[in-house]
């Protein structure tokens, strides 16, 4: 965690286990470059088809390849990126250090998996394509979107019930 004076501007929770810790804050026209960014990361999520729920059920009921195939691209492209960013100490765009911190194995983790796991296997939908699923016109996405919503408010009220 961070000094009080190291977070001028930058708020961190002593919770959050990924805090933001940037000194500069984007505002106005700046923040289009975040929406532009999603709007395209949405249509490659449409265009991969891994926004499907028939392709997601494929992949719970192991009779395609294609969700595997696609989680695996992004496993290898998260794992090559990291060494990158570690190895030539790869800046922000506004020229901070990016920190990256050590995680740590808990129990809690295998649980909320196998949770998280159980509902996207229900729902058809994780929390990174629910906004391009409503997108896309599947309305009926919006029951999962309060759900997880739900789900997350649930966790944070009763967070220091559940197992570390």
């Amino acid at each position: 965690m961070s000094t009080s004076k190291e977070n001028n501007t930058a708020q961190v929770d002593a919770h959050c286990v990924a805090p933001n810790s940037s000194k500069e804050t984007d505002k106005g026209l700046a923040l289009l470059k975040y929406v532009l960014i999603g709007t395209v990361f949405g249509m490659i999520f449409v265009k991969a088809e891994i926004i499907s729920w028939f392709r997601i059920q494929e992949m719970f009921r192991l009779q395609s390849f294609h969700m595997y195939g696609v989680i695996g691209s992004a496993i290898v492209t998260g794992i090559i990126s990291i060494q990158l960013l570690k190895r030539f100490n790869i800046k922000t765009m506004h020229g901070e250090t990016i920190l990256i911190p050590t995680k740590v194995f808990k129990k809690g983790q295998v649980i909320g998996g196998f949770i998280f796991g159980l509902g996207w296997a229900i729902t058809g939908a994780c929390p990174g394509p629910l906004f391009a699923q409503i997108g896309s016109g599947y309305t009926v996405i919006l029951v999962t979107l309060v759900a997880a919503l739900a789900g997350t408010w649930v966790y944070g009220k009763f967070e220091k019930y559940f197992p570390n």
